[in-house]
C-alpha cells in the first residue's frame, strides 16, 4: 500500500457560512462543489465541506458534538511572517483565535484558531521541516 491521504472532510453546521469563511481566507472552490458539498484544492490533497448531520449518517454513526475532536489541520509556512499572515488572514475572515502565534518549545513558532464550526487549524513554521517552492511538505527519509 501507498500511505496517502487524498481528501479531508469537514463537517459543518451551516454551508453558506463555512464557504464563504473558507474563501475570505483564499481557499478558492473548486466547479466540483455542488449545493451539498464544497471541495477545495490543496496541493495534492482537497479539502471537503459538508453538511455534519448529513456526514455523520453517511458514516452511519451518531451526530454529537464533540468538544475537542483530537484532531487538528496544520498550514506549514515558509516562514514566521508568512505564518503571521496567514493567521491574520483567517481571523479577518471569522476564526477564532485559540492559541497565538508564538515561539514553540521545538524550535518553531505556532498557534493554533477555530473555524467557525470548531475545526482547529495549526499555522506554523517548522525549520526542521522545509518547504519546497509549491509549498509541499517532504519529511526526512521519506520519498520524494
Amino acid at each position: 500500500m501507498q500511505p496517502r491521504l487524498t481528501l479531508v472532510t469537514l463537517g459543518v453546521a451551516d454551508m453558506a457560512r463555512s464557504r464563504a469563511f473558507y474563501e475570505a481566507w483564499g481557499w478558492k472552490a473548486s466547479s466540483a462543489s455542488q449545493p451539498e458539498v464544497t471541495f477545495f484544492q490543496a496541493n495534492g490533497l482537497a479539502l471537503a465541506l459538508f453538511g455534519r448531520a448529513d456526514l455523520a449518517k453517511d458514516a452511519g454513526v451518531e451526530d454529537r458534538p464533540t468538544g475537542f475532536a483530537a484532531v487538528t489541520l496544520a498550514y506549514n509556512a515558509h516562514s514566521k511572517a508568512e505564518a503571521d499572515a496567514v493567521f491574520a488572514r483567517a481571523i479577518t475572515a471569522g476564526a477564532k483565535a485559540v492559541k497565538p502565534l508564538q515561539d514553540v518549545f521545538w524550535g518553531g513558532y505556532s498557534g493554533y484558531f477555530a473555524d467557525p464550526d470548531g475545526h482547529l487549524w495549526e499555522i506554523a513554521w517548522n525549520p526542521f521541516f522545509p518547504l519546497d517552492e509549491q509549498g509541499h511538505l517532504f519529511l526526512p527519509d521519506s520519498q520524494t
